[in-house]
């Protein structure tokens, strides 16, 4: 399988120029005195299809032949590399067909559409992105169609690679780290291709969710390996096997590789909306998440992100407060057993609960028995510090049952 060549980033540069922006490498204030350094972020959310995706899929699909193009050409994607090929089949006048994942943000869904117009057909099929990935394979079989990859392919990954000489071109000094999200693989090898030749001593660190880590757990195997399951969460970057060619080129140049809890992403989704006015979704994040758990090692150093792809679905938020809130230990969810006496519920609310301690959820778990029926009650807290007096003052009243956070299989239906 041939690797992706620096020579083949700069071609892609030149058939890219009238298509994708040379987004800005922006310096961060909050993250820079975090880490006592400088940090700067490549804002490929500001693309016209809010990621970066759209550099792989015009570099790839603008090599097809007349012949290539006249059979039409499939993906399958979470998201973002739809929104790429959409827009480059309306651009190109080219039909296709998109594979997307069931539970595909719907803002992504009509972001596609939008894009593609009347020269693109949707599909939604199964529950992550390789179920995708099947029926699409089917389809492109069936149809005689060509298969876009929305990583595993040479001139897709030096589509991306593009990212790499702009930032080479938009720095005085070399970067000592450069923070690069990971899911199928194509971005990261398009980096480290264009980084090991141009600025060997930048450290190029790959960054996964916590939930979907291939890419370590193919390094570990020494083999790329399929994950059994992942959390979906991070829908840009959740795959369960990255691309063979992304690991070939990952395991020979990539530095280190890191995961990031989801909970931990979504904080930073929340603090980047709230601090810097920047909108990004879950695979955006995660390369700015990583900083605080590597910022001993960051002090004093020139450091780069990419904030991949910006496409947030709203309707998303109260997910992801929760998934913040579930990572910071501030928000429990309990088995709580009224005692069989009159005012027990106002002796919880005034006696159990502190000061700054607030009812998040309650459900009977009887709906039909609730004076003697226990409850699920979700308390959510203002410090970390406030769960342990919580937890002793619940048991020496006798309002103690059981305490749901630490028992996932009970725990998932209820958030």
């Amino acid at each position: 399988m041939e690797r992706p060549s620096v020579e083949g980033a700069l071609v892609a540069q030149t058939r890219l120029k009238e298509v994708a922006l040379v987004t800005p490498f922006q310096y961060l204030a909050r993250f820079s005195s975090l880490i006592e350094g400088q940090v700067f972020a490549k804002r490929e959310d500001l693309q016209q299809v809010r990621s970066f995706k759209i550099r792989g899929a015009f570099n790839k699909i603008t090599t097809l032949n007349t012949t290539e193009r006249n059979k039409g050409i499939v993906c399958a994607s979470a998201g973002n590399h739809a929104q790429g090929f959409a827009y480059t089949c309306n651009t190109l006048k080219i039909k296709g067909t998109v594979f997307m994942p069931v539970p595909t943000p719907k803002q992504k869904i009509e972001q596609v559409r939008m894009f593609g117009g009347e020269f693109v057909n949707i599909c939604l099929s199964g529950d992550t992105y390789d179920d995708a990935y099947k029926a699409a394979l089917h389809f492109q079989q069936d149809n005689q169609s060509v298969f876009i990859h929305p990583f595993d392919d040479k001139e897709v990954i030096e589509g991306q690679a593009t990212i790499a000489l702009e930032i080479l071109a938009q720095t005085e000094q070399p970067l000592d780290y450069l923070f690069v999200p990971v899911g199928g693989g194509g971005l990261i090898s398009g980096i480290l291709t264009v980084f090991k030749a141009k600025s060997p001593l930048t450290k190029i660190i790959a960054v996964e969710p916590a939930g979907a880590p291939s890419l370590a757990t193919s390094i570990k195997n020494n083999v790329n390996t399929r994950l059994k399951q992942i959390d979906k969460f991070v829908d840009g970057a959740a795959v369960q096997r990255m691309g063979d060619l992304g690991f070939s080129v990952c395991k020979d140049l990539v530095d280190e590789c890191i995961t990031v809890a989801e909970g931990r992403i979504c904080q930073e989704i929340l603090d980047l909306y709230s601090k810097e006015g920047i909108v990004v979704e879950p695979a955006g994040a995660i390369s700015l998440a990583a900083l605080e758990q590597y910022k001993d090692q960051l002090k004093g150093k020139r450091v780069g992100t990419l904030i991949c792809g910006g496409n947030n679905d709203i309707t998303r938020t109260p997910e992801i407060k929760e998934r913040a809130l579930l990572h910071a230990n501030l928000k429990h969810y309990f088995i709580v057993r009224f005692p069989q006496r009159a005012g027990a519920l106002k002796e919880f609310v005034n006696d159990i609960l502190g000061p700054n301690d607030d009812i998040a959820f309650f459900e009977y778990s009887k709906k039909t028995s609730r004076v003697n029926a226990p409850a699920v009650v979700g308390i959510e807290l203002k410090s970390e510090a406030d769960f342990s007096p919580l937890l002793e003052r619940m048991k020496a009243k006798g309002f103690y049952g059981d305490y749901l956070n630490e028992k996932p299989d009970l725990f998932q239906y209820l958030v």
